[in-house]
């Protein structure tokens, strides 16, 4: 199965998408250069895959890189787009499916996704299957919080959680 990436430009930085034919794989937030997006791009290519990726055309993802500009800038946008999940556990993509329901601009906690899976003693494992999110953003991780109302972890660092839920409360 071949993988393409597509690497651009936002006002926060490179950002990169990663999809094979079934669907979007990774997305990797804002970085300081092209170079380390494609360097993220390509570890987790190498390590989920152990593929060698080759550039997409731009339209090969449609208008997601203008979308995901958009949500940069406060927007309220949606992602309905296809993703490929299918290297992941079964538990992780029920955890993400309920995580893309919280609406844009709230939160809800490890305990209420492991609630809404009907395990409400798995917010541990909740936040582990997170954490190994690939497509952040597009899948909001960051909208699951602490029951404390502290933001919890984040596989791209903290200050990126809180920046991304700060980008949401702008505007709604």
């Amino acid at each position: 199965m071949k993988l393409g990436y597509f690497i651009f430009n936002t006002p926060l930085g490179w950002m990169g998408i990663l999809s094979s034919q079934d669907g979007l794989r990774r997305l990797v937030l804002p970085q300081p250069s092209p170079e380390q997006t494609l360097h993220l791009l390509n570890e987790f290519a190498l390590k989920w895959h152990n593929q060698i990726l080759s550039e997409a055309k731009t339209n090969y993802f449609g208008d997601l890189p203008e979308r995901i500009k958009h949500y940069l800038r406060g927007e309220p946008i949606s992602f309905p787009d296809k993703l490929d999940l299918s290297w992941a556990s079964p538990f992780q993509r029920r955890v993400w499916e309920v995580t893309q329901s919280i609406p844009h601009g709230e939160t809800r906690t490890y305990a209420w996704v492991a609630d809404k899976l009907g395990m409400s003693k798995a917010a541990k494992a909740v936040g582990q299957a997170l954490a190994r999110n690939p497509l952040p953003i597009i899948i909001p991780c960051h909208r699951v919080i602490c029951s404390d109302g502290s933001p919890g972890g984040f596989s791209s660092g903290e200050l990126w959680k809180r920046r991304l839920l700060e980008i949401e409360t702008k505007t709604t």
